[in-house]
């Protein structure tokens, strides 16, 4: 990197495709308080926050493949001492030699903000001031009135709400048994050896995963994460639930499920752009007869395809997430597998250990059973925990191929 770049009065970093920081200037390691052997050839979300990281799985890269550029988009930045740096950001697609980066300027917003807050703040505070000078005397005794008949209304109010707070309590764990009940078992046969793993962050989720055996030779897995938590995420995901189901179990191809579900959710939406929710998702078809899977990820985590002499290979995104952008063509990936093989699917409530764990762990116990291997993962899982205090809806399949 140049002199002039590299001390420019703005952030400069370079990324590739996935996201693994390539170069990082003097500037921006100054404002995030990181040297450049700390940070390159790590994933971008380490200096994200967690708002950030997902704003960026949502809409940057997505934008990024479709237009080839981002411009002015508003994100905060993570330094080194977990202090929120907000940011301006401008990214451009370009290919060198045999590669495409992503070259990025960040420019700091933090006295802008803080100034604008100020303001903000300073001109409430007089219009308050100003108002209660002159209704002050002429509604005091008035609002001593309603005062005393607010309290009323509040009791009764309580007493209501504690009522409510029982019975949601009551329709809520109802939800989460038939959220949990419409979830598939794992096949176990002399083709195919599976286990799962399902944790809700609250008493809804906004995972869902379906696995269906179709014939003889031909199963299908999928997995998908709506955004955000809670009832409104948990309704979307019964929804796609009932529609993959019926397609998956009918055995339409892998672009066509993915091409229904994305369409489903922009027709659910399509009235309401307020209450849009996306939906990240990954598709297998597994053919135990042509020893061929077949797949497409729709913006989700990247799920770990491990050969039996140890050689990994991600199954990346194909596709921005379901529901973000219509008229996507959604493109099959095939690729042939070895008797032997190992897959592992997560959501992004499993992705901090992506980075730091999931790979080397999966390479490091092939010789132990996948009950074993779940056990690994889930200490793993346990001391992230413990450093992050993390709560995200937590989902993963390791499927054996034998």
């Amino acid at each position: 990197m140049d002199e002039q770049l590299d001390h420019a009065p703005c952030g400069f970093l370079t990324l590739s495709e996935t996201g693994i920081i390539l170069s990082i200037n003097h500037t921006l390691l100054k404002i995030l308080n990181y040297t450049e052997d700390q940070l390159r050839g790590q994933h971008v979300n380490s200096i994200l926050t967690v708002p950030a990281r997902l704003f960026f799985q949502l809409y940057f890269f997505p934008l990024v493949k479709l237009d080839h550029q981002v411009e002015e988009m508003y994100i905060s930045l993570k330094t080194s001492k977990d202090e929120e740096i907000p940011v301006l950001i401008n990214a451009l697609q370009r290919r060198r030699k045999e590669s495409t980066v992503l070259e990025c300027v960040l420019i700091p917003m933090r006295k802008r903000s803080e100034y604008e807050n100020e303001l903000l703040l300073a001109k409430k505070e007089t219009e308050v001031a100003l108002k209660a000078k002159d209704k002050a005397n002429a509604e005091l005794k008035t609002i001593l009135k309603k005062l005393e008949i607010q309290k009323e209304e509040l009791l009764e109010l309580n007493k209501q709400n504690q009522k409510y707070k029982i019975e949601t309590k009551k329709e809520l764990e109802l939800a989460r048994i038939i959220q949990e009940t419409s979830l598939t078992a794992p096949i176990n046969n002399e083709k195919v050896q599976m286990e799962i793993f399902y944790n809700a962050s609250g008493e809804l989720s906004g995972d869902i995963y379906g696995i269906y055996q179709m014939d003889q030779h031909r199963y299908g897995i999928i997995l998908l994460d709506v955004m955000g938590h809670g009832i409104s995420s948990a309704l979307i995901t019964m929804t796609l639930h009932s529609l993959f189901q019926r397609l998956i179990s009918a055995g339409f191809a892998v672009d066509l499920v993915m091409k229904e579900l994305d369409s489903h959710l922009h027709k659910l939406f399509q009235n309401n752009e307020e209450a849009r929710h996306y939906s990240t998702a990954i598709y297998l078809l597994i053919n135990t007869d042509r020893q061929t899977i077949d797949y497409i990820n729709a913006g989700h985590p990247p799920a770990l395809w491990q050969d039996p002499d140890g050689k990994q290979y991600e199954l990346g995104s194909t596709a921005p997430p379901l529901g973000t952008f219509e008229g996507i063509v959604f493109k099959t990936n095939t690729f042939p597998y070895k008797e032997g093989g190992r897959l592992l699917l997560y959501t992004d409530g499993i992705d901090p250990l992506a980075s730091n764990h999931l790979s080397p762990l999966l390479r490091n116990t092939i010789p132990l059973p996948l009950f074993k291997v779940k056990e690994e993962i889930l200490q793993s899982l346990n001391n992230e925990k413990n450093i992050y205090h993390k709560s995200d809806d937590e989902s993963f399949i390791l499927i054996d191929l034998k």
